[in-house]
């Protein structure tokens, strides 16, 4: 199966009714976090334009993330994979090289992206995580319908493997590839180098993995360039600028700073990304440039 089957592929020219090609999924990251953004995806998902959210399953606000997807069953629920940053679901005695006592795991991406590469302890504990967390997503009774990970840790290679071969074993059909093109961030204003055209090509392999795995994936993904600040203003510069084939537009939003997120994320406009995901203005935009609304679970049907 082609992953990201019916698109075109970026660079060609567009059909006449190119439009018709473009699809958009809208996602809210750290659904679980804190009561903020468990009450911003809810209201999001009601009143405005979102369409899925990524459960952090060991998250604080975990239990009551789920109450309310439960109460809104359109609302699309994958797994935001947390092996960075984060709490685990394993106990601290059962992964030690990957957790402190609290059993979080540290912030250090470069040390953990090398531990994770080439010990392979640590390589087996990171697969009993990973299976745990998608164990614990599927005791929710949701039902999973993608996968991506916290800080885009599954771009590591690692990662990104046992992502989709433990996936699978849960039904896994879907995953996030942050693959931001460039050219789109430079048309929209923002001064891109090196380092967008790094991770732009990097996400490459993600992209093939998933596709070993006959995975769907989307053909572009925006929300890193502007990570905490996806305004209105910059969702209405965007919508224009969408390129053919799936995109997946993902949101960082809350209905207040709360304590968490004044720890984890102080600069991030989280309000602001609630007002972008409510706004008229901003669905409009995307309504008038050919942009049809749809999810994973739609898009993994459809290309079965």
């Amino acid at each position: 199966m082609a992953a990201d089957c019916g698109t075109v592929p970026p660079g060609s020219r567009p059909p006449a009714a190119a439009s018709a090609r473009r699809r958009v999924i809208f996602c809210a990251d750290d659904f679980g976090l804190s009561p903020a953004v468990n009450e911003a995806v809810e209201r999001a998902h009601r009143e405005g334009i979102l369409g899925a959210a990524s459960l952090m399953v060991a998250a604080p606000e975990a239990a009551d993330a789920v109450r309310r997807a439960r109460a809104l069953p359109a609302l699309r629920v994958g797994l935001h994979l947390v092996v960075i940053e984060g709490p685990a679901v394993l106990p601290p005695a059962a992964i030690p090289d990957l957790v402190d006592t609290a059993g979080q795991f540290p912030s250090d991406q470069l040390r953990l992206g090398l531990r994770y590469a080439f010990h392979p302890r640590v390589r087996r504990q990171l697969a009993a995580e990973i299976r745990a967390q998608f164990a614990a997503f599927a005791a929710t009774g949701l039902a999973l319908d993608h996968a991506d990970a916290h800080k885009h840790m599954h771009l590591h290679p690692t990662v990104g493997r046992l992502m989709c071969d433990i996936g699978q074993e849960f039904g896994l059909r879907a995953i996030r590839v942050p693959a931001e093109p460039p050219a789109v961030l430079h048309a929209a204003g923002v001064r891109t180098g090196f380092g967008d055209r790094a991770l732009y090509r990097w996400s490459g392999l993600l992209r093939a993995q998933a596709r070993r795995a006959g995975m769907t994936v989307p053909d572009h993904c925006f929300g890193i360039a502007w990570s905490g600040h996806m305004t209105a203003t910059r969702m209405r510069s965007l919508a224009p600028l969408l390129p053919n084939g799936l995109s997946e537009v993902y949101f960082h939003p809350a209905s207040r700073q709360d304590a968490p997120l004044a720890k984890l994320m102080p600069r991030y406009e989280h309000v602001a990304e609630l007002d972008a995901l409510c706004d008229p203005e901003v669905a409009a935009a995307f309504a008038a440039a050919g942009a049809r609304q749809v999810t994973y679970t739609e898009e993994t049907t459809r290309c079965r």
